[in-house]
């Protein structure tokens, strides 16, 4: 009975403990977890834009920058915008290197690629990256160039070490043209113009080339138009590209002449000007060594080529102090060398005097030539020459006095306004160099 009694009792109580168990449980407040809305961030759409909104913003805005996101062989094979803000970034370098181009996020950049297929991804990239200010070129190159607008072109004689090969530009004056660029691999040192005269005596050739292998392409192309032997190579002044083919010219017995400080620097210099253009020509300078000069003038030096009368004159201190240029009287031709510019920016050397320069301009506007082959860039005239060269360092030099007589420093001088001649050759490369080298020596 006792035992009945307690076993009732116990089931009693866990009866109860079991209720208020489940009263509790059943009263308990239900916590409801909170409805997360995850928000996607707006991602911004994508601009595109067409030929004419190129153009419109190329004109407009100095500060954008055109990519070029085509592989190198395709830009060598087809060209590209010749433009001054234009670069090349291949498209899988576009987060690696855009930051070398532009570090401010809201710089103004239009992409393009050849037919508007790369180019969507990579501004699509440039926006995750936080670019704020990108534009994609919908059209691409190949309709830029369809429609005629200017294209650079990496190398015209792609199966010849030179650049371009000589046109006439008068009768008997050939020239070929150098690439409106820095002297690389790609344009085998051919940056600068290689002239030659054509006589009833002979051949002049103006500029021995920048390697012994571009002065025997050069001979094949003489050869072409001529059997007169190469009798005279004139040397501009001492740089690479005037200098390297003279052995080449001397082994086919030609009489090499240069000015006096032209061979003062080849026989300080000549090995360093080697070396250095070797890390950059590499295989292509095989044949190519140093050697100086068998006639040297300081001011004139006229010759008389079966009748046609050449006069070889050092008019005065301009890009270098050794630059020489020559003077056909008859045909109111000049080659000018280095004195004279046109297409692309004029690089300013440590050793460059433009208040020098601009002086020596006199002497070639009292030649009153008709047609002139400049240093680099096409034969054009007077007008042209000068507004690449000497308006170019009136303006800079105008500019630095500014500057100093401001009490301003060298940071003000690499923000001077160029931007007028930003779709000048070589403009990336040289318009900062240019102002701070001016600006040093003026300052000193």
């Amino acid at each position: 009975m006792r035992y009945l009694l307690m076993v009732s009792v116990v089931f009693t109580l866990s009866s109860v403990q079991a209720g208020f168990g489940d009263w509790f449980a059943s009263n308990k407040t239900k916590v409801t977890k909170p409805i997360v809305k995850v928000i996607e961030p707006i991602k911004p759409e994508l601009v595109n834009i067409n030929t004419e909104a190129l153009l419109k913003i190329l004109d407009t805005d100095p500060n954008v920058l055109l990519i070029d996101v085509r592989v190198p062989f395709e830009i060598k094979s087809t060209g590209t915008i010749n433009r001054g803000q234009n670069i090349n970034i291949m498209r899988g370098w576009i987060e690696t290197q855009i930051a070398d181009y532009a570090e401010d996020k809201n710089t103004p950049i239009v992409v393009y690629c050849g037919l508007n297929i790369r180019s969507p991804l990579a501004a699509q990239t440039l926006m995750e990256m936080g670019y704020t200010n990108v534009k994609n070129y919908a059209d691409g190159f190949m309709t830029w160039k369809e429609q005629g607008n200017p294209v650079w072109i990496s190398d015209y004689e792609p199966d010849n070490i030179l650049y371009r090969k000589p046109i006439e530009v008068i009768p008997n004056v050939y020239s070929a043209i150098g690439a409106a660029q820095p002297g690389n691999y790609e344009n085998s040192n051919h940056n600068n113009n290689l002239s030659f005269i054509v006589t009833t005596n002979g051949v002049l050739v103006f500029n021995a080339g920048g390697s012994y292998l571009l002065a025997k392409a050069m001979h094949e192309e003489i050869k072409k138009i001529t059997n007169q032997r190469i009798l005279y190579v004139v040397l501009e002044n001492a740089q690479g590209h005037a200098i390297l083919g003279a052995n080449y010219w001397k082994q086919q017995g030609a009489t090499i002449i240069a000015h006096t400080e032209a061979d003062k620097q080849i026989k300080e210099n000549g090995e360093e000007i080697y070396a250095r253009t070797l890390t950059r020509q590499k295989d292509k300078l095989i044949g190519t060594k140093v050697i100086r000069p068998d006639i040297v003038f300081d001011e004139h030096f006229n010759l008389n080529m079966g009748g046609t009368k050449i006069e070889l004159m050092h008019l005065g201190a301009s890009h270098s102090p050794d630059d020489i240029q020559l003077w056909m009287p008859k045909q109111k031709l000049l080659i000018g060398g280095d004195t004279t510019f046109n297409e692309r920016l004029l690089p300013i050397f440590l050793h460059t005097d433009i208040v020098a320069w601009v002086k020596t301009w006199d002497k070639v506007v009292d030649l009153n030539p008709k047609i002139i082959i400049p240093g680099h860039g096409h034969p054009t005239d007077l007008a042209t020459v000068t507004k690449f060269t000497k308006e170019y360092l009136v303006y800079m030099h105008t500019q630095v006095t500014k500057i100093l007589d401001e009490d301003g420093d060298l940071a003000d001088a690499y923000d001077i306004d160029q931007s007028a001649y930003r779709d000048w050759g070589t403009y990336r490369e040289l318009h900062r160099q240019n102002a701070g080298r001016i600006f040093q020596q003026m300052e000193f």
